[in-house]
């Protein structure tokens, strides 16, 4: 076979070259069209100046992917399946797209195997936007010599060891070959272009010595230098077609302008929790929502969504991004960039704690709200933050069912179980439970993962048990709910109620809200006898006999017995040291150490009330008793005989047992609720004591210093054995101790709590096991009102009105509404690229 090198281009090659200036040719067809302005008359509300506008809009070519689902269904807020109306018109929002995308951006530019159909324009774009390498593949076929393609031959290292990079080079993941981009695309003449610019280059083997011959041939570098010159005149807007890349720029920038007031619609009307569409989807018509009205309102100050506005209503637009789908995508954008930041930040620290609660939405389904908390040491300072990361439509609420979901979603989240230190839930069952519960079966598969019931709900549980104590403290809140059912069934009577009492609101009881009573108690408390006098009038004035008499036995026998005026001093001193501790718990920033030391002080004061507390609210009773002319005596009962036993001689018989009243009331009411607030606290709140064993010795400085070398060290082996899991455990226990001694040498003399240690500890790297060990301690949850608060937006969202809103956009809007701090961090130009790049007719509008 002859080895002479063909001088001259084959027949296939001459009819191949013909074709592809043909197909250029035929794509340069009404090319000048573009540059035609149209003078069309401004229809609707929006108005523009009447000059010749050299910024007027390029004709858009149609697409097949249509961002805004022109062909699918209209939806209201929530995505209701309710179909077009079929008089749609130009103007119509939600069905004003067409598909069929032409031939310009049908084609991906970026994929070697189209260069060699690239028109002038496409070659623009993609010299302006730069080469794409896929530079995550883990590893390249190989060949039948076991040979493959590497990502070092993208770098040149020169003889004085400087390494420059190849940006030529091309490899294409579909045909396993590498490609010289620029021999490829700016090869001219009838020289031979060889195996990197036409069908590729595989033979592995020879990679090297052929990359090396290739890059300094004297074609390659004309070649690289017409690649670079075209580069420079389109950054310098030097080009000879600078009028037209003019054009494309300012219609690129007036794009990008558009979507960037769109993204701040979306950010406004999503943080407020504000219904974003109407029962019409069309510009300048009534019930169009409030994105189309702001939309609107801006058309009247602001020139680019005036300029835009008139495009959709001189039907100048195929694609005018104000649809539904828009919306969503751009609201799932803005989510998804802020669950990103809480997951990098979790990644950050490792450990996390799981905080889990439930309640029904307004469509009758379940909803379990996630919330994770962890240390937060992305910047300077420390803090704990407790972060929403969605609501789970559960189906199976048994501990085993929601476990299940829990799993699903944090693999879902890319966060490993076993890094869960830390689990939060409510009081019921199918969440705390030992045996069955959510909390059993996690500690099955991570026992490290430390369980604490919410004190918030243990407490109002707390005051439940009171309540239930005796018949006399059901009876004294029966009471004040009939006083607030009189008023509140009737506009009438509440008037007369607002007429006499001009300060606190009557409140109903709630066996679950947990301030609800605080709040029914202390309006009562100090406006007893403006109630009162509210009570007589009605008496007086209602024409209902039954509620007449109802209100006449309130205000003369319940509101006028002293024995119900010393009940209410009581249970309002009780009620408001409980919420008192209640309240502190509920901070985000709550730690276990503080929770501890608020529930003993709360023990404390029950003990002391116990002693003391009954006199005092005696004296204040007789107070409010002499202010609304009430004998501030306790009303005589009839006296109690005891049956004589057989045994019991006369003289040590006495029929009568002689308590008073007041010793009475003090034995059978007060010292009842006391004791047993006593008794539910502690058993409640056991668990508080195994935390502290396991962590009290790191709660301080104080308790740090206090400590013998012996009493640390069996700390430390406590804790080892605590956070241990397979023989594995977290931190070493006799390192921990060496650091700690150490540590203990450092510290200064005032008293630091678990945030300023961790804050010490972080400037320094040589206590590893200490800071692991404060950041699974400043881990574990203390209550779950982070998850009660994302029901007080769920509630918000999904409204009546709202109720067939989908899950995806529900877990949207909730996570910009309860996050928002994220939100004003969220780089616009990140997000416009983002939202660009998800079809290529995005990519030539707003890419940059």
């Amino acid at each position: 076979m002859s080895s002479r090198i063909r001088k001259y281009e084959s027949g296939h090659d001459k009819r191949m070259r013909k074709k592809r200036l043909d197909a250029v040719t035929e794509s340069q067809r009404g090319a000048l069209d573009k540059f035609m302005i149209k003078n069309a008359s401004v229809n609707g509300s929006a108005t523009v100046d009447s000059s010749p506008n050299l910024d007027g809009d390029l004709p858009i070519e149609k697409d097949q992917e249509s961002d805004d689902l022109s062909n699918k269904d209209v939806v209201r807020e929530g995505d209701e399946n309710i179909s077009d109306p079929p008089d749609t018109t130009p103007s119509d929002i939600e069905n004003h797209e067409q598909p069929n995308i032409g031939e310009t951006f049908r084609i991906n530019i970026f994929d070697p195997r189209n260069w060699d159909a690239l028109s002038a324009n496409m070659i623009d774009i993609l010299v302006e936007k730069g080469l794409k390498r896929d530079m995550c593949i883990e590893s390249y076929p190989r060949d039948k010599f076991n040979r493959c393609f590497s990502c070092s031959y993208y770098t040149r290292v020169l003889s004085n060891g400087e390494k420059y990079d190849r940006d030529w080079l091309v490899y294409s993941r579909e045909l396993d070959r590498i490609f010289c981009f620029c021999r490829k695309v700016f090869h001219k003449g009838s020289s031979r272009r060889g195996q990197l610019a036409l069908e590729g280059f595989n033979d592995w083997i020879h990679l090297s010595i052929r990359i090396r011959e290739h890059e300094i041939s004297a074609e390659h570098i004309k070649n690289m230098a017409t690649w670079y010159d075209l580069q420079w005149r389109l950054k310098h807007n030097q080009t000879i077609d600078k009028m037209s890349q003019g054009l494309i720029k300012k219609e690129r920038d007036h794009w990008s302008n558009v979507l960037l007031r769109i993204i701040s619609i979306v950010k406004f009307l999503a943080k407020h929790n504000l219904a974003f569409r109407g029962s019409n989807g069309r510009l300048y018509e009534g019930n169009n929502g409030n994105f189309l009205g702001l939309v609107e309102m801006l058309a009247e100050f602001d020139p680019i969504i005036q300029e835009h506005v008139r495009r959709i209503t001189n039907d100048d637009l195929y694609f005018h991004y104000l649809g539904h789908a828009i919306q969503n995508e751009l609201i799932l954008l803005l989510a998804s960039k802020i669950k990103c930041e809480i997951i990098r930040k979790i990644k950050q620290v490792k450990y996390f704690s799981v905080i889990l609660d439930c309640t029904p939405d307004t469509s009758h389904q379940e909803q379990m709200s996630i919330i994770l908390r962890y240390v937060d040491v992305s910047s300077d300072d420390v803090s704990i933050e407790e972060s929403f990361l969605g609501f789970l439509n559960v189906d199976d609420t048994t501990g085993q069912g929601l476990f299940e979901s829990l799993q699903d979603e944090l693999k879902k989240l890319n966060l490993d179980i076993d890094d869960v230190r830390g689990q939060g839930y409510d009081n019921g069952s199918n969440m705390k439970g030992k045996h069955q519960g959510v909390q059993k079966k996690l500690l099955d598969i991570n026992p490290r993962a430390f369980y604490a019931a919410c004190g918030c709900h243990s407490l109002n549980l707390i005051l439940c048990d009171m309540a239930n104590t005796c018949g006399k403290a059901r009876d004294f809140f029966g009471i004040v709910q009939r006083i607030y059912t009189i008023f509140v069934n009737s506009t009438k009577r509440w008037q007369i109620l607002k007429d006499h009492v001009k300060g606190l609101t009557l409140k109903s009881l709630s066996a679950t809200r947990w301030e609800s009573r605080i709040d029914s108690v202390k309006a009562i408390r100090f406006q007893i006898g403006d109630i009162r006098e509210a009570l007589l009038e009605i008496s007086e004035k209602d024409s209902d006999s039954k509620i007449s008499s109802e209100a006449k036995s309130l205000a003369l026998h319940e509101l006028s017995n002293f024995e119900f005026l010393v009940a209410l001093v009581i249970w309002y001193e009780i009620i408001y040291h409980v919420n008192l501790v209640s309240k502190s718990l509920q901070s985000e920033s709550m730690l276990i150490d503080v929770a501890i030391q608020e529930i003993k002080k709360l023990i404390i004061f029950f003990e002391g009330y116990r002693e003391s507390g009954y006199e005092n609210a005696i004296e204040e009773a007789k107070t409010i008793a002499i202010e609304l002319d009430i004998d501030p005596i306790f009303p005589q009962r009839r006296a109690i005989r005891r049956k004589k036993q057989f045994d019991e001689s006369r003289d040590n018989y006495s029929e009568v047992v002689n308590l008073s009243a007041n010793e009475s009331f003090r034995l059978n009411y007060f010292l009842y609720i006391v004791d047993q607030a006593t008794v539910s606290l502690r058993r409640r709140f056991e668990q508080y004591q195994d935390f502290e064993n396991v962590f009290g010795f790191l709660f301080t400085s104080q308790k740090l210093n206090a400590l013998e070398d012996a009493q640390l060290k069996a700390c430390c082996s406590h804790l080892e054995g605590a956070l241990k899991k397979d023989e594995r455990s977290d931190v070493d226990g006799d390192d921990l101790y060496m650091e700690l001694k150490l540590l203990r040498e450092f510290l200064p003399e005032k008293k630091m709590g678990p945030i300023d240690l961790f804050k010490f500890l972080k400037r320094y790297t040589c206590f590893p096991n200490v800071i692991i060990a404060y950041r699974v301690m400043l881990t574990i949850p203390v209550t779950v009102a982070s998850a009660e608060r994302s029901f007080s937006k769920l509630k918000l969202l999904k409204s009546y009105l709202r109720s067939t809103m989908s899950q995806e956009r529900l877990n949207g809007l909730a996570m910009i509404a309860i996050e928002n701090d994220y939100l004003e961090k969220i780089e616009c130009k990140d997000l416009i690229d983002d939202f660009a790049s998800k079809t290529a007719r995005r990519t030539a509008l707003f890419k940059r």
